[in-house]
């Protein structure tokens, strides 16, 4: 069956795709319309999403509590702006955040994007010490970390990672050293944060898993650890739970595992369900108090257009309904039994590894990826969506997934990895 709808073929001479090599790229599968967990495409195939659509649709898709509350809020008001003006659903959902967030992490600051609320939480931290009567600029970060694509998150992603390399002295100069796992390491980042601690604004991590860059993990020793670190040096800790925030390693904040409160922390993804973009800064109530002055020109000078919208926030109120209402962590729970038992065929397969699993995040780890493009295509015609990259071969299925796709997703990855080994010459 043709793939080839008019509106792709027609739209692919003017659309510019993220993360692609427009020349040399396949065409892009169309998809006619989502349900729960299945994606079905526009030549009346089905596949199965193991990425939820890059993290976001932890509910499936079209969940009808979701649709009926953004229907309802279109119908009374689809967006207001917040200067100067209020409306229910950006304050009910500030307010219900602040009462879930671990510790006093109670001011939210609302924008559209996950790199976007980075930026600010690192504007943030900057003009936290400047109010203060201190200048500290710097950032610190971890190799392997990612915290996306603007100008100020590239300056704190793993400088050798790749993608962002073009970008080196352009974007400012940051500290980038190796988490603190081990002996040298840890000696490593204690004496870097000791001789550059009085400039250093905040230290910025993806807490217990680097996500795209490469689905690392480490432990909560690890994030109590750098937490200790930082108040031992008074530098703030903003902790980036866009990828792991909303339960995708079993507790609602990554950050809970290690009994962790961090001073700024940002989310995104899940946080309306995969339906409208939106995302928050929230900052702890020493943060706030450094800007809660009479003076306007110590004001957090931010503002973006479509900050809190109406139909964004309902959604997202009603995304936290559904993890009040349903059990989405015990749901986790059972998607993490599945991948352990699911994919524990793959590390006899030559050329794999590493096998691993966290909450509901499967991985297979492969030598060297290679024949990426054919991979991919034997996913789609095993009947999922796996996008695989770097060196992994993931999976961050929907937590609604059935027993039953789920074996359907591990299955195939297995599958697909032994035929991948086979054709690049491992097995």
């Amino acid at each position: 069956m043709s793939n080839d709808a008019p509106w792709l073929s027609q739209g692919l001479k003017h659309i510019w795709l993220p993360y692609t090599q427009m020349k040399t790229v396949p065409a892009p599968i169309g998809v006619r319309s989502a349900s729960g967990v299945h994606l079905t495409l526009e030549d009346g195939r089905r596949l199965i999403d193991g990425v939820s659509s890059w993290w976001t649709t932890v509910h499936g898709y079209c969940h009808p509590h979701i649709e009926a509350a953004v229907k309802a809020q279109i119908e009374t008001i689809p967006h207001v702006m917040l200067g100067g003006l209020a409306h229910e659903q950006a304050y009910r959902l500030a307010t219900r955040l602040a009462a879930m967030c671990p510790g006093d992490l109670s001011r939210v600051f609302y924008s559209e994007s996950g790199s976007v609320s980075v930026e600010i939480a690192m504007k943030m931290a900057t003009q936290y010490w400047l109010n203060k009567g201190t200048r500290r600029t710097r950032f610190l970060s971890f190799k392997g970390g990612y915290h996306g694509d603007t100008f100020m998150t590239m300056s704190v992603c793993d400088p050798e990672e790749g993608m962002h390399s073009l970008f080196t002295g352009v974007v400012p100069d940051q500290l980038v050293v190796d988490l603190p796992q081990d002996e040298a390491s840890i000696k490593s980042f204690e004496d870097t944060l000791t001789r550059y601690g009085h400039e250093i604004a905040a230290v910025v991590m993806e807490p217990l898993v680097q996500g795209a860059g490469g689905m690392v993990f480490h432990s909560a020793d690890t994030l109590a650890r750098i937490r200790k670190a930082c108040d031992a040096h008074n530098i703030l800790l903003i902790l980036d739970e866009i990828f792991v925030g909303f339960g995708r390693l079993g507790t609602m904040f990554a950050c809970e595992q290690a009994g962790v409160v961090p001073d700024i922390m940002t989310l995104s993804k899940a946080l309306t369900g995969g339906t409208l973009p939106l995302a928050a800064t929230i900052a702890r109530e020493h943060v706030f108090d450094a800007f809660y002055t009479d003076d306007p020109g110590q004001a957090l000078m931010h503002g973006p257009t479509y900050m809190g919208n109406a139909l964004a926030c309902a959604a997202a109120n009603a995304s936290l309904d559904l993890f009040e209402s349903e059990p989405r962590l015990e749901q986790v729970s059972a998607i993490g039994r599945g991948l352990e038992t699911g994919l524990a065929p793959a590390r006899d397969i030559p050329g794999v590894v590493d096998v691993r699993v966290r909450g509901a995040i499967g991985v297979i780890q492969v030598e060297e990826m290679r024949e990426l493009d054919d991979l991919k295509r034997r996913f789609v015609e095993a009947g999922v969506w796996v996008r695989p990259f770097r060196d992994i071969i993931y999976t961050t299925p929907p937590y609604v997934i059935s027993k039953d796709d789920l074996a359907a997703l591990t299955s195939a990855m297995v599958e697909a990895t032994h035929a991948w080994s086979k054709d690049v010459g491992f097995a």
